[in-house]
């Protein structure tokens, strides 16, 4: 994710050449932090370079999430992340090549946190998939009323194998993406600890950062 804080960053469309040259394959940015200009832009590259792009709604407000479906249409992405307006949503998306994949449990403020249980999250992720979502964006690692672990467990039941499980939010660590794997998530986000170098320490910048990712991944 071109991101920091939960905002894409003003200088996205230069570090999206180094994830697409590194063979990165699935980009993604938010829904606020730069321009619509930007946005549009960044989305060409990204679609040009052969990747699937992904869009995060953070906004908070239902007509903001709304009309950031509608901008997310506009934009042309593959997969549309967030929100919780889940019918209205799916109304919007009905008919277009994005896949939507809304937020479970109940999540607030901005950066986002997670409030709700692995029983309400088991139960978003049922319901979303009955009523035609491709999985659920899962802010694990953001929760304030649960383990994070346990929340994807309880996503990966509710989802059953065939709804993806995306876990986004503070994750920075080799040990929590092997955690992640481990407990049934099928992809996940990183954004800030890539741009600030904090995945590995030492290793450098963003190249480097997402080879070390890449690297994980593959171990």
């Amino acid at each position: 994710m071109l991101t920091r804080n939960d905002a894409t960053v003003e200088n996205c469309l230069d570090l999206v050449g180094v994830a697409l040259d590194l063979g990165l394959r699935h980009i993604g940015f938010k829904d606020v932090g730069v321009e619509p200009e930007i946005l549009h832009r960044l989305a060409g590259v990204i679609r040009e370079g052969g990747a699937t792009s992904y869009m995060e709604i953070v906004s908070t407000s239902r007509e903001r999430e709304l009309a950031s479906v509608g901008a997310a249409l506009a934009l042309g992405v593959d997969r549309l992340l967030g929100g919780v307006h889940v019918e209205e949503a799916l109304f919007l998306v009905r008919g277009s090549r994005a896949q939507y994949l809304p937020f479970a449990g109940r999540p607030f403020g901005h950066p986002t946190q997670l409030a709700g249980d692995a029983a309400l999250v088991e139960a978003h992720c049922r319901a979303y998939r009955a009523m035609g979502c491709a999985g659920v964006d899962l802010l694990a690692y953001r929760a304030t009323e649960a383990e994070p672990l346990e929340l994807v467990g309880a996503a990966r039941r509710g989802l059953g194998s065939a709804g993806l499980l995306i876990a986004a939010g503070s994750i920075g660590t080799r040990e929590r993406v092997r955690a992640l794997r481990a407990a049934g998530a099928d992809a996940f986000t990183i954004g800030t600890a890539a741009i600030e170098g904090s995945y590995a320490p030492g290793a450098g910048p963003l190249r480097a950062q997402l080879a070390a990712v890449q690297a994980d991944c593959v171990a």
